[in-house]
């Protein structure tokens, strides 16, 4: 198992959490919200690029035979994760934003 292609998406999707959150201050869920659905994101970005490449998250080899770095894989990892956990963090803000706006409507 390549520890790697897991851990980098995973880290990434974090990263892209708190970005988004930062971004969109209406819909950040604090810091702990946004890494743990962005840790979400990321992972879910990692099985879909797995699904489009092969077998899942091991089939786009972070290293080459040879041992070298495929800085292609890295990328696609990092960028996977990272748009991954923004895109699932604002979809959590946007749902929370509206359970909230409808409680308050309806309690009033």
């Amino acid at each position: 198992m390549n520890w790697a292609a897991i851990l980098i998406p995973i880290i990434s999707g974090v990263i892209g959490g708190n970005v988004a959150g930062s971004s969109f201050k209406k819909f950040s869920l604090g810091a702990t919200g946004n890494s743990f659905v962005g840790l979400l994101g990321g992972a879910a970005g990692a099985i879909v690029l797995g699904m489009l490449g092969g077998d899942g998250a091991d089939s786009i080899p972070l290293t080459s035979q040879a041992g070298t770095l495929n800085m292609s894989a890295l990328i696609a990892a990092i960028a996977s994760g990272g748009i991954g956990g923004g895109v699932l963090m604002s979809v959590v803000g946007v749902l929370k934003q509206k359970v909230l706006k409808k409680r308050k409507t309806g309690s009033s």
